[in-house]
């Protein structure tokens, strides 16, 4: 069974497989629009969401599939008490595909390892969110044209933003990427990020305390809203909710072929006279995850019957507790998984350290 939980689970040529498809699709719409006759796609939404859900939807119904879920868990059997294992059990028997969105870390992986078809991690908390980084990696190849030897800036809330991490995984694998880090010191990029993927695979990265001083070196500029809901401390997120807000002054200093993306929704960190400049790539973002969602359906139907195709996130009892209380195998009875790396031992669900 083929999954998609984390960038990494793609490599790059099938990353390149379901761009070129995307691209296809947007070029040829028609011949794709009863591709999915006949499949049901299950959108399970278990946290608030606008585009991803409603891409999601959109997606399936232009290749002629047909979608049920919920968008709200008060609404399922989670609100008697019912486990995401047991979810995901039930609805294999109706759909052919499941995407899944969680506030709880690693819920979509511990789908996997009860389902019979594949699933999809929509966002798992403040974990991962493996669309959207196929939407950036597809926005990004049809604004400059490459993956390749790209400067990254990647502003706001980098320490709980799923976009950030994702997109920082998938593009440490292309040639000659680097990032800039732009971010108050309490949302900083967790330092997993920067050791146990940038250092590990050689990504040169440096960090900044201002937009302006940094934007005349990036090929894109990333940004990002602070998210309210991660935190536990209101009064933190008082202090750095308005720390960088990119406006048409501060873009006077950009690369004429910069492109701005946002995985939305905006709060007030991108001003609305930047929606403008042609730069401004964050609502053709939009448009091209639907296109991306569409491949990716396609793509894991069809590889769903390709026995060599693996899915394995490894991993094992150790007899270890993730600290995370956020995590999955903290909240509902899923067997522990531990990866021990360089004397460093990490949950399998959440990638948090263990005590």
């Amino acid at each position: 069974m083929k999954h998609l939980i984390d960038p990494t689970d793609l490599s790059v040529s099938e990353i390149s497989e379901i761009i070129a498809l995307a691209e296809d699709i947007i070029a040829h719409r028609e011949r794709y629009s009863e591709a999915c006759r006949g499949k049901k796609l299950a959108t399970l939404f278990y946290e608030p969401s606008t585009r991803t859900r409603l891409s999601f939807t959109a997606a399936m119904m232009e290749l002629g599939g047909n979608v049920i879920g919920f968008a709200d868990a008060k609404s399922s059997s989670v609100s008697k008490g019912e486990t995401v294992q047991d979810t995901v059990r039930v609805i294999n028997c109706f759909a052919d595909i499941i995407a899944m969105r969680h506030k709880v870390e690693g819920a979509p992986l511990a789908a996997t390892e009860v389902s019979r078809t594949p699933i999809i991690n929509a966002g798992d908390g403040s974990h991962s969110h493996p669309t959207q980084t196929m939407t950036d990696l597809l926005t990004i190849k049809r604004e400059l044209g490459t993956l390749n030897n790209l400067t990254i800036g990647l502003v706001g809330d980098l320490k709980y933003g799923r976009t950030v991490h994702s997109l920082i995984k998938a593009m440490t694998r292309y040639e000659g990427t680097k990032f800039v880090l732009i971010a108050p010191p309490e949302l900083a990029l967790p330092d997993y990020i920067k050791h146990d993927v940038c250092d590990r695979y050689g990504v040169e990265y440096r960090e900044s305390s201002d937009i302006e001083s940094v934007i005349g070196d990036v090929d894109i500029l990333y940004m990002t809203r602070v998210q309210q809901e991660r935190f536990t401390d209101l009064e933190e997120y008082e202090r750095v909710k308005d720390c960088f807000v990119l406006d048409a002054a501060k873009m006077r200093g950009a690369k004429e072929h910069m492109a701005v993306l946002h995985p939305l929704p905006r709060v007030n960190e991108i001003a609305i006279d930047v929606d403008a400049d042609p730069r401004a790539a964050y609502f053709r973002q939009v448009e091209n995850g639907k296109f991306v969602r569409m491949a990716l359906i396609l793509k894991l139907l069809e590889w769903q019957e390709d026995a060599e195709r693996k899915f394995d996130h490894g991993g094992k009892d150790l007899g270890c507790k993730c600290p995370n209380p956020l995590c999955i195998s903290n909240l509902e009875p899923v067997r522990p998984r531990f990866d021990k790396a360089d004397d460093v031992v990490r949950c399998v669900y959440c990638e948090s350290k263990a005590e």
